[in-house]
């Protein structure tokens, strides 16, 4: 059916213009798309058209019509809406900001827009508002820690180098134990995934007891060598070092590890004299984080064992072999690429 309402005709420049307006990723998306909506009657489509190609209801497309006709180009602008504008002096801007970054009251960790619009009798629209253009985020805390390792920046400067350039001939590795895994066991079966569901477990658990994995990521391959005890004892941490050990035979071997107890026993130093070829690189006191084998156990949680359920802590050692020898098919090594330097500067306090 036509369209009985009077034509758009458009000359050369206002087409130019209303192109450009829709184009253009820096003017207003509504006048951007009034813009397309006139070219479109233009080409003498019916308003219902219109309206389903720019979402614009019958009614909304007749109006454009109207600015157009009457005011070109220019009526398409964006109108200021009636009524009183919202005024917010300069002052009171400042009296947010201020509250912002001094301590709240006594019993508060921090602000929030509530709070402070109870303070300040704004909206707490506007409050957020104000946050936003001065790039306040009370909402938002990030944790840090300084080594006060007097050796740290020396251990940094090892660890890191054995990362970005490993010796030639040896392997290195990094080892830890995550400890105290527990074997949780759903009260009700694990509700699997469902198209619009995800999948849901119960948030109450038995404890069926605990379990200690010994770990060794290998820095060039990815691979894990990996191994579950009921304890984590000096002993235990031998047994599995002498392990690693005959797993990496060839060649010097260099470990990277924390400073836990477990790692410098006498039957450890011991050892240590009887096997020069293998290496000890400490990581700094409180910074732990720098042994990439963190970085395996964090996503052995998160896909192995957090939504897990287990009878006895011997299911749970299955499931964790299970999950090594997944893990080993195609393994992913990890690459560091921050320098020792830009560690330092953060991490150690001068």
């Amino acid at each position: 059916m036509a369209n009985s309402a009077r034509p758009v005709v458009l000359d050369e420049s206002e087409r130019r213009e209303l192109e450009r307006l829709e184009r253009s990723r820096s003017c207003a998306a509504g006048l951007s798309r009034r813009a397309r909506a006139v070219l479109l009657l233009a080409e003498k489509k019916s308003g219902v058209e219109v309206g389903r190609l720019t979402g614009y209801t019958a009614v909304q497309i007749s109006r454009i019509r109207q600015r157009f006709t009457v005011d070109r180009v220019a009526g398409l602008a964006e109108r200021h809406h009636s009524g009183r504008p919202k005024t917010i002096t300069s002052r009171q801007i400042a009296r947010v900001v201020a509250l912002t970054l001094k301590p709240p009251p006594k019993g508060l960790t921090h602000w929030t827009s509530r709070e402070l619009q109870a303070k300040t009798g704004l909206s707490h629209t506007t409050i957020c508002q104000i946050w936003k253009a001065h790039n306040l985020k009370p909402h938002q805390v990030r944790t840090f820690k300084f080594s006060t390792d007097p050796k740290a920046e020396e251990k940094i400067f090892d660890i890191v180098g054995l990362y970005l350039n490993p010796p030639e001939n040896a392997a290195v590795l990094c080892l830890d134990e995550k400890t105290q895994i527990q074997a949780l066991n759903r009260t009700q079966p694990l509700l699997p995934l469902r198209p619009g569901l995800p999948a849901r477990y119960t948030h109450d658990y038995k404890r069926n007891g605990v379990v200690s994995l010994f770990a060794a990521l290998e820095i060039a391959s990815g691979r894990v060598v990996g191994e579950c005890r009921e304890r984590h004892t000096g002993d235990d941490f031998l047994e599995f070092l002498k392990r690693v050990s005959r797993t990496f035979c060839k060649g010097d071997l260099h470990i990277v590890l924390d400073n836990s107890s477990i790692h410098s026993t006498p039957a450890v130093v011991n050892w240590l004299e009887q096997h020069p070829r293998v290496h000890f690189h400490f990581t700094p006191t409180g910074a732990s984080w720098i042994n990439m084998v963190e970085a395996w156990f964090s996503i052995l949680t998160r896909k192995s064992i957090r939504r897990g359920s287990f009878d006895t802590v011997r299911q749970l050692i299955r499931h964790i072999h299970h999950y090594l020898a997944h893990w080993n098919n195609d393994p992913v090594p990890f690459v560091w690429t921050k320098e020792p330097e830009d560690i330092v500067r953060k991490a150690v306090r001068r």
